[in-house]
């Protein structure tokens, strides 16, 4: 196998920090946004929808899209598991993986791809072409807000957001918060304690420098 990545990806980061979790070396093929090598022939014949990360299984099938590539790996490769170890824990851990990505990392996306001069029309990632909307701008950015304030009140009685382990649902908040706080300036201020005590346990370690 190997991972289609570019490092300045959020979205790579957290299938990167998955690897780091689990242990996996996996071989990593590096994808530059800046220069456009998303768009290129070559790419777009391992991932038609031009984004990364991509993982490239061993009989060449490729597989797309974060939560997918993360489940696979987490179910086909050794412990520890980031999605859970009883029904339970996987349901929990899913369902606020889930919360998290669309009230929080999808809307630092939605902010900043509606207001960065070079994605005038690419204001939605994929093979297709998409006007900015400005206003999408402070929603999306009042949104992480209440992201914040919801996983505070979660992390006030629950030392992970899924639990009293450390998940996959963790992996994509700490994601989250840092994306937010470099792309749209929103930052977990003391008004979280909950979560900035989670923050400053979670971003030390190792895998948060994948």
């Amino acid at each position: 196998m190997k991972l289609y990545h570019s490092i300045s990806s959020p979205n790579s980061r957290r299938v990167r920090m998955l690897l780091a979790e689990k242990g996996l070396p996996l071989p990593l093929v590096p994808i530059d946004l800046g220069r456009g090598e998303q768009h290129s022939d070559e790419y777009q014949a391992i991932n038609p929808r031009r984004v990364v990360p991509t993982l490239v299984l061993d009989d060449g099938t490729a597989i797309g899209e974060v939560p997918v590539i993360s489940r696979y790996l987490d179910d086909t490769q050794p412990a520890p598991f980031l999605f859970g170890a009883t029904d339970e824990e996987k349901a929990l851990t899913a369902m606020w993986e889930r919360r998290i990505e669309q009230e929080g990392f999808a809307s630092v996306m939605e902010a900043i791809r509606n207001r960065a001069p070079g994605l005038e029309n690419r204001a939605i990632a994929g093979p297709h072409d998409y006007a900015q909307i400005s206003e999408l701008v402070e929603r999306g950015k009042q949104r992480v807000k209440n992201l914040f304030a919801d996983i505070d009140a979660r992390l006030a009685s629950s030392t992970y957001v899924a639990g009293e382990q450390f998940s996959v649902a963790d992996i994509t908040l700490l994601v989250t918060v840092d994306f937010a706080a470099k792309a749209i300036d929103v930052v977990v201020t003391d008004e979280y304690p909950a979560l900035q005590r989670w923050y400053a346990v979670v971003s030390t370690r190792p895998s948060a420098l994948a």
